[in-house]
């Protein structure tokens, strides 16, 4: 391959990058690139997300707050402001959850880096907007909650075109530990998150939109960094593709070229006629460069993306979703109510400020990284998916009710208890989400349809995305109605004992297989 040939299809940015060079980068290269800036990306989604948690007790102040001259910010100032903020949370996580089951399809059917350029600029816009809402004096609820709206709906550009540009270029190989390695983005971008707007509450004081206004602007300028950069799939930098090259013949004529790649990260290398050949037909077009020439009619047909009708009938999609609805449902009310939670809760005998109980929060999500990277590799090496799901789910119930009860006793408690939530909570709802769904996406019964993976991920993260809307609507409910947090604590425990419980059939299932497993 000429470079010049290839770089017709590199994004702008990485193309000036190639000329300056005189010469490609590495497959290596370019795979660590791809890593990074689908990492960026996703963690500026998350990011994006948090200031709502972190200037809650701003727009909503405690009495003793009001009696220091803390103003609060009306709608929201009033004896229902934790239910309408709960409402501006749900506006945002419906729209999400809706946005999702369609956003796999759309992305298939376009340019993953123009569609994700689209999503994350767009996400940006309406968080900005909902911070300029202080700017412009603006007190009217339905003007947030549309702003939310439809900040949810440009989210939900992001998880399945991420998944799908992984799976171009990472093969299955210790997939569990991978993608529990990069999903710490979404931990990393919730840490980022809460930084930004504690900062800038502590340096504006009541200048709450700015918490908006700067994570808005990043998210921006990382969706420029997306537009110039991504290369979406090997073979637009002329390179073979990280799964085996034995099935191209029958795969390249039939012309199964998928543009969303979605199964690259799932499929066993080299197994004839199998879901994850399709990918494997792009690479392998591509390694034999004289034979299959990178043209438009090698790859303009692609077979049908699997239906949801299909997706549901694998077995497992329906449990894990349900079981990813709970597990998101805690994660969710956590990632949403933590700050506004610590700092109305007396720790050692003191309460913090809203940016000291920012920063606190953010402990929770490194607990959430290592309890992502630590389902992953368990899982790979026991080959039990739902054992470690559900282990983790239940072990959460006792550390949930421990943070609850002595997690006020003092600084250092605090911050033990809520690490071991933090991974306990967070490791089943990571490992659900990426290894779960890319195993489901390439299950036998599809027959040999590659394109079942954004309908999978859409799937099983879409019902968890409805019970993430539900968790925080109902936590705001309740603490605003009971004033008493046990009864939010105990919402809690029941959707992990439900996750649990969920998963047993499968459980079952992995422990009669596990002497095969373990060989």
């Amino acid at each position: 391959h000429s470079v010049a040939m290839d770089r017709t299809r590199l994004p702008s940015g990485m193309n000036r990058l190639v000329t300056s060079r005189g010469k490609h980068l590495t497959a290596h290269q370019y795979r660590f690139s791809v890593l990074a800036v689908t990492f960026l990306s996703y963690m500026m989604y998350h990011a994006s997300r948090k200031p709502p948690s972190i200037v809650k007790s701003v727009l909503n102040p405690t009495a003793e707050q009001r009696a220091n001259g803390a103003p609060g910010w009306a709608p929201f100032d009033g004896p229902d402001g934790n239910h309408l903020l709960g409402q501006t949370d749900v506006a945002f996580l419906a729209a999400y959850s809706v946005g999702m089951f369609f956003s796999g399809h759309i992305g298939d059917s376009m340019d993953l880096r123009v569609f994700l350029t689209y999503g994350m600029v767009g996400s940006g816009v309406f968080v900005c907007l909902f911070g300029l809402g202080q700017y412009w004096n603006i007190h009217n609820l339905y003007y947030y909650v549309f702003v939310q709206v439809c900040a949810g709906v440009f989210q939900s550009t992001g998880w399945p075109s991420v998944v799908s540009v992984m799976g171009n270029w990472f093969g299955k190989s210790k997939r569990g530990l991978i993608m529990g390695v990069w999903n710490a983005h979404t931990s990393v971008g919730n840490i980022l998150g809460s930084l930004v707007s504690a900062a800038m509450l502590k340096r504006g004081g009541d200048g709450w939109g700015n918490a908006f206004v700067v994570n808005g602007v990043l998210t921006i300028a990382c969706g420029w960094l997306v537009h110039n950069f991504l290369v979406v799939a090997p073979e637009d930098a002329g390179l073979p593709s990280p799964h085996g090259g034995e099935q191209h013949e029958t795969l390249v004529s039939s012309s199964s070229g998928n543009s969303g790649g979605e199964l690259g990260v799932l499929e066993p290398e080299g197994r004839d006629g199998n879901v994850g050949g399709d990918v494997g037909s792009i690479g392998s077009a591509t390694s034999k460069t004289q034979k299959y020439p990178h043209s438009p009619k090698t790859f303009a047909k692609k077979p049908p993306a699997a239906g949801f009708k299909a997706a549901l009938k694998i077995p497992g999609v329906v449990t894990f979703s349900l079981c990813l609805f709970f597990t998101k449902l805690v994660a969710y009310t956590f990632l949403y109510w933590l700050p506004f939670y610590i700092e109305r809760t007396e720790i050692g005998g003191v309460y913090l400020t809203p940016a000291q109980a920012g920063r606190l929060s953010t402990l929770f999500d490194i607990g959430g990284v290592a309890g992502g990277i630590l389902a992953g590799y368990i899982s790979d090496k026991f080959n039990a998916r739902s054992m470690t799901s559900a282990g983790f789910v239940y072990l959460s119930i006792p550390v949930l009710y421990c943070y609850r009860e002595y997690g006020s006793s003092s600084m250092t408690a605090n911050v033990l208890l809520m690490m071991l939530a933090g991974v306990l909570v967070n490791g089943p709802y990571a490992l659900i989400t990426t290894a779960v769904s890319a195993d489901l996406g390439t299950h036998e019964s599809l027959k040999g349809n590659a394109r079942a993976l954004a309908t999978v991920t859409a799937i099983i993260d879409g019902t968890g995305s409805i019970g993430a809307a539900i968790g925080p609507m109902l936590t705001g409910y309740i603490s605003s109605h009971t004033n008493d947090w046990n009864n939010v604590f105990f919402m809690l425990y029941a959707a992990d004992l439900v996750a649990g419980l969920l998963l047993m059939k499968l459980v079952m299932k992995e422990i009669r297989n596990t002497p095969t497993t373990l060989k």
